[in-house]
């Protein structure tokens, strides 16, 4: 390097000339600049395990996209709350994980972000995926963010196969099938114990919330909407038709007679998966996968076998379509001052859709996550996976494996299955009409008004209300912005069908 500098100086001390020393100095400095790493602070949704610090997967794509990453960890039920609190204070990182809800709606249309549509053109993998996966994110037809793909209907039923088998039981289809069902997993002792210490099935807070909605879930499988029905352009929200009251129905005698967890109000996701985990509860929907529960579970159960079944009611498979995302990456104007440095985070995202990083996020590092089988690779250790590769998995963007040039893992039949669950979902999901309509009260009020009706579901699941009541804070939902919502998504969706 000495030698080199030597040489270079030698020829500006021959040129005689300032102009030339004024380039080499700049030259020097872009050089500079671009030997160093590109600092990038990510927020991210942690819905395990704690990924150790320096792990070998992040320092694997700190060096490939030439980065510093600085990841701020933030456990799923807290998640929400806490970008809020940073949104508001202004002190986000430069790439934080948005959903597609009221709040984050109005703090786009607020101009808090920056709009990235018009940059992707330039960024080949970006540009390349399927303009659906960025129309479900838009926002008044803009893109401000890249989302984290996923299926388009990922809804299973995950359950406790040799529990199943031992009270001889079927998969529910009909609501008291699932009565019967979740009754007989709290009660008639599926772990031979001699305890009355198992459940059907256990809640989480977030029960009742997005796409993942318990509620909407079973209900949509008995024949009701995925969030809106329309009927003749007239609009009806999911809570105002009867195969949701009926879900909330079977719910509220569940938690009358003690058969789910009394605490599913205040419990996360980290508690009820240790329930699951330590064998506690046979009956799950998930969009995850079925192998994960299994690997888990048999380290306390070893005994234990986990199956999965597509949801369906009476009419047969039924679920909620999903927005083919688990949110997005957005980019802050507050964290991310220039075009320039926006343009920096997007080539980081576009290098990980290329196919060392797409390995890499899918399946961790050869040799010590997998190992080459020929036609196949092989997890080697999956405890391993779930701490260092899956938090990837779960935070960056990357889509499946078949739909990109690599070899496959061979996975066991459990987790093909799940697989092929979910691809054969695509043919039976219920999608949301309103999901791309536009609705001024759902922006500026949208969250206020959800809360008004999850508050009232979770008081008529628990008895602090009757149909009476339930039916009184639907009309206080209405009087407080509902029903202009209501007419403002039928106007919007006129518009859209002429």
């Amino acid at each position: 390097m000495k030698k080199q500098l030597a040489f270079l100086l030698s020829i500006v001390l021959a040129s005689g000339t300032l102009t030339a020393c004024n380039r080499y100095d700049s030259s020097l400095e872009e050089q500079q600049a671009a030997a160093e790493p590109f600092y990038l602070s990510i927020g991210a949704t942690l819905i395990g395990e704690l990924p150790p610090k320096n792990n070998a997967v992040e320092q694997a794509i700190e060096a490939y996209t030439h980065t510093n990453l600085q990841i701020q960890w933030i456990p799923l039920s807290a998640y929400d709350e806490k970008v809020r609190l940073m949104i508001a204070s202004g002190e986000l990182p430069k790439l934080i994980k948005l959903g597609y809800s009221s709040t984050y709606i109005a703090t786009l249309k607020a101009g808090q972000f920056w709009e990235l549509g018009p940059l992707l053109k330039d960024y080949p993998n970006l540009s390349a995926a399927d303009k659906r996966y960025y129309e479900n994110i838009s926002v008044d037809g803009k893109i401000y963010g890249v989302p984290l793909f996923r299926n388009l209907g990922r809804a299973v039923i995950q359950y406790r196969k040799d529990w199943f088998e031992r009270l001889g039981l079927r998969l529910p289809v009909t609501l008291e099938d699932w009565y019967q069902v979740i009754r007989a997993l709290a009660l008639d002792d599926p772990d031979g114990n001699g305890k009355n210490d198992t459940y059907g099935f256990v809640l989480e807070k977030r029960y009742n919330q997005d796409v993942s909605s318990m509620l909407t879930r079973i209900s949509v499988s008995q024949g009701g909407p995925n969030k809106w029905q329309v009927d003749n352009s007239r609009f009806t929200p999911e809570f105002m038709t009867q195969p949701f009251l009926d879900t909330m129905k079977l719910f509220r005698k569940l938690y009358q007679e003690k058969l789910i967890n009394s605490d599913f109000t205040v419990v996360d996701t980290i508690e009820t998966a240790k329930l699951y985990d330590s064998g506690r509860a046979g009956l799950q929907i998930t969009g995850g996968n079925a192998q994960t529960w299994q690997d888990k579970l048999v380290k306390s159960v070893p005994e234990a076998v986990v199956d999965v079944a597509p949801l369906s009611g009476p009419a047969g498979t039924r679920l909620p379509g999903e927005p083919g995302n688990a949110g997005f990456l957005a980019i802050p104007k507050d964290a991310a001052k220039t075009e320039g440095e926006v343009r920096k985070i997007l080539e980081f995202l576009d290098k990980l859709l290329e196919v060392p990083m797409q390995t890499l996020i899918a399946k961790g590092i050869e040799n010590r996550h997998w190992k080459d089988q020929g036609d196949y690779t092989e997890v080697l250790d999956r405890t391993l996976d779930l701490k260092e590769v899956k938090p990837y998995r779960d935070m960056l963007p990357h889509f499946g494996e078949e739909e990109l040039p690599i070899k496959p893992n061979l996975q066991p039949d459990l987790f093909r299955k799940n697989q092929q669950i979910g691809k054969s979902n695509a043919s039976y999901i219920v999608t949301n009409p309103a999901l791309l309509l536009d609705s001024a009260t759902f922006t500026e009020r949208g969250n206020e008004l959800e809360l008004m009706i999850t508050d009232a579901e979770t008081k008529f699941i628990m008895g602090m209300i009757d149909e009476a009541g339930w039916k009184d804070e639907l009309e206080k939902w209405k009087k407080a912005g509902g029903e202009r919502m209501i007419q403002e998504y039928e106007q919007s969706y006129k518009v859209a069908v002429k």
